[in-house]
C-alpha cells in the first residue's frame, strides 16, 4: 500500500506511543500515521491465537503507508488486494489529526470497517479520515482486524471471535495511546457499517471492551449470530474444502493467503446447508460472531436491554432500501420471481404467520418489492431498530436514524442502499467504490446531506447529541436524512409491527 502524498520529511510530525517513537507526514493542515501496529502478527505460532501486545521497536518508526489488509474473500476484488500486500502486520491503525500534540483533548472517532465478516481492510480510499478529522474536529482512527476464517471461524483451539479480540486490542491501543495525537481517551466514539456495525453493537456485550468507549454509532446492523454449534459445522465445511479438520494444527499448514477460497466455496454452494444452517444458507453468510459464553456471552440484543449499554451512548441507523444493491450483486433486481418472493418470506419472515402479515401489510407489492422488504428487515432494518429499542429498556440512551435520499449514480436505480452512507459519513464521495452510488460529479445535494450527516456524526462523538431528541418507545422519534430533512416517528411502520414481538435470536445448527 501506499500513502497519499504529503508534505516534505522536514515537516513530519513525530510521535511517542507506547511501543516506540513513530514518524507521519502532514496533508493538508492534518498529521496523519498511518500502519501503526497495535499487536504482533498474528501468523506463525501466534496464528488463531488472540492478538498479543506489540514488541516495542528502537529508533523512529516511519508510519506513512498503510499496513498490509489481512487475508480477504473474493468480493470486490479484495482477496487480489490482500495477495500482492507485503507483509504479515495486519493488526495496525491509522490516525488522522489537526492537532497532533497531548493536552489537545479531541473527541476520537474509530472507524470499524465492514463487509460480511469476511471481508475489510482500513485502507480503502472511502475510509480515508481526512475530511471528517478536520472538518469535524475530531481524531479518526481506522483499523485492521481478522475476517473470515482467520478471524471468525469457530476452530478447534482457539479462541471464538478472534476479528472481535483484535478489535478491543485496537481500542486498548487507543485509550493508552491517543492521547499522544491530541484525543481524549475518555471521549471514545465506535463506529462501523454493516459488518463493522455488528461489531460495534457486539462491543457493548463483549467483557473485555468495558470501558474502552463512550458512545457508539450503529449503522445497518446486521443481525446474525451464530450459535457455537452452527459456526462449528460451518467450520467442518470450510475445512473439508481443504480436506483437512477444523483445527489449529490442521489450518496452520494452509497458507493464510489460501484460506479465503476455502470460505469462497462454501459462500458459492451454501445454498445446499440450507437444511442445517437455516436462514444464513439463504443468504450466503458463513461467517458472523458467536454467542461463546466467554468473548461474548450473549447477543447485543439480550445484554443491551439488560442495561449493558447504560453508560454508552447509542446512534443506530440504518437505509430504507437495504437489500437494493444485494439484489443487484446477485443479478435479480427487477427479476424476483413469485416463488423466490414466497421463498424469501417463508425464510426470513418471523413467527407462523410471518408470511401472511407481509403480504396482508403490503397488499399492493409485488414479488421484487416484498423480496426486498423481508430480506432488508431481517438483516438490517429490524436488528438496528431493535438494537435501539433494547438501549432503551436497559435504560439507556439512543438516537435513532433512516437514511431515505436515493443514491443517484448508475442511473439512479439502486434508492437508498446498504452502503450509501460510507462516502456520505466520511465525505470521500468521488473515492472509492462506494462513490460510483453518488454519480461522477457530486451535486450540491450530495454534498450537503454530507455535510448534515457528518456535522450529526461529530456532533454525537463531541457531546452526545447528533441533533434531535432521543429515540422512545412510545414516540420513536427517528431522524431522516434526505434532501430535505425530518423527524418523525419510526417511518417503517408496517414492518415494525410485523416483528415487536419477535427477538433477534441466536441462529442454531437447524439439522446434522
Amino acid at each position: 500500500m501506499t500513502p497519499a502524498a504529503s508534505e516534505p520529511a522536514g515537516s513530519a510530525p513525530e510521535v511517542r506511543t507506547a511501543a516506540g517513537t513513530l514518524r507521519g507526514c502532514v496533508e493538508k493542515g492534518l498529521a496523519v500515521f498511518r500502519g501503526i501496529p497495535f499487536a504482533e502478527p498474528p501468523v506463525d505460532q501466534l496464528r488463531f491465537a488472540a492478538p498479543q501486545p506489540v514488541t516495542a521497536w528502537d529508533g523512529v518508526r516511519t508510519a506513512v503507508a498503510y499496513g498490509p489488509p489481512p487475508p480477504q474473500a473474493g468480493h470486490f476484488g479484495m482477496d487480489a488486494l490482500s495477495r500482492n500486500a507485503v507483509g504479515a502486520d495486519w493488526l495496525t491503525v491509522n490516525v488522522w489529526s489537526p492537532e497532533p500534540y497531548p493536552g489537545a483533548g479531541l473527541p476520537v472517532m474509530v472507524w470499524i470497517p465492514g463487509g460480511a465478516y469476511s471481508i475489510g481492510m482500513s485502507c480503502l480510499p472511502e475510509y480515508d479520515g481526512a475530511r471528517l478529522a478536520r472538518e469535524g474536529g475530531v481524531v479518526v482512527v481506522t483499523l485492521n482486524y481478522r475476517v473470515g476464517i482467520e478471524g471468525f471461524a469457530h476452530i478447534d483451539g482457539a479462541p471464538d471471535n478472534r476479528g472481535l479480540l483484535d478489535q478491543v486490542a485496537a481500542l486498548e491501543w487507543v485509550r493508552d495511546n491517543i492521547r499522544a495525537f491530541g484525543g481524549d481517551p475518555d471521549q471514545v466514539t465506535v463506529f462501523g457499517q454493516s459488518a463493522g456495525a455488528g461489531s460495534v453493537a457486539t462491543l457493548p456485550a463483549m467483557p473485555r471492551a468495558a470501558g474502552l468507549f463512550r458512545r457508539a454509532i450503529a449503522q445497518s446492523v446486521p443481525g446474525t449470530f451464530f450459535s457455537p454449534a452452527l459456526a462449528a459445522d460451518i467450520a467442518a465445511a470450510c475445512a473439508a474444502e481443504l480436506g483437512l479438520r477444523p483445527t489449529v494444527a490442521d489450518l496452520a499448514t494452509v497458507a493464510p493467503n489460501r484460506l479465503p477460497t476455502a470460505g469462497d466455496a462454501i459462500t458459492a454452494k451454501s445454498a445446499s446447508f440450507a437444511e442445517r444452517w437455516g436462514p444464513i444458507a439463504h443468504r450466503s453468510i458463513p461467517f458472523s460472531p458467536v454467542v461463546d459464553g466467554d468473548v461474548l456471552p450473549d447477543t447485543p440484543w439480550q445484554a443491551l436491554a439488560r442495561g449493558a449499554g447504560r453508560g454508552i451512548d447509542i446512534l443506530v441507523g440504518h437505509t430504507r432500501d437495504e437489500q437494493r444493491l444485494l439484489t443487484a450483486l446477485d443479478g435479480m433486481l427487477g427479476q424476483v420471481t413469485e416463488e423466490q418472493a414466497e421463498t424469501a418470506l417463508r425464510v426470513f419472515a418471523p413467527g407462523p404467520d410471518g408470511v401472511r402479515r407481509y403480504r396482508d401489510g403490503f397488499p399492493d407489492a409485488g414479488p421484487d418489492e416484498l423480496y426486498e422488504l423481508v430480506c432488508s428487515d431481517w438483516l438490517f432494518r429490524m436488528p438496528s431498530l431493535h438494537l435501539a429499542t433494547a438501549q432503551v429498556t436497559g435504560g439507556g440512551r439512543a438516537h435513532l436514524y433512516e437514511l431515505t435520499w436515493s443514491a443517484p449514480g448508475m442511473g439512479g436505480v439502486f434508492g437508498a442502499c446498504h452502503g450509501l452512507d460510507v462516502p456520505l459519513v466520511f465525505g470521500n464521495l468521488e473515492r472509492g467504490q462506494p462513490a460510483a452510488l453518488i454519480g461522477e460529479s457530486p451535486s450540491p445535494a450530495a454534498e450537503e446531506l454530507s455535510a448534515r450527516m457528518r456535522t450529526a456524526w461529530t456532533a454525537f462523538a463531541t457531546h452526545g447529541d447528533p441533533g434531535w431528541a432521543p429515540y422512545d418507545a412510545e414516540q420513536r422519534l427517528t431522524h431522516l436524512f434526505d434532501t430535505r430533512p425530518a423527524v418523525t416517528a419510526y417511518p417503517e411502520e408496517t414492518s415494525r409491527l410485523i416483528w415487536q414481538d419477535h427477538s433477534i435470536p441466536v441462529l442454531p445448527l437447524i439439522g446434522r
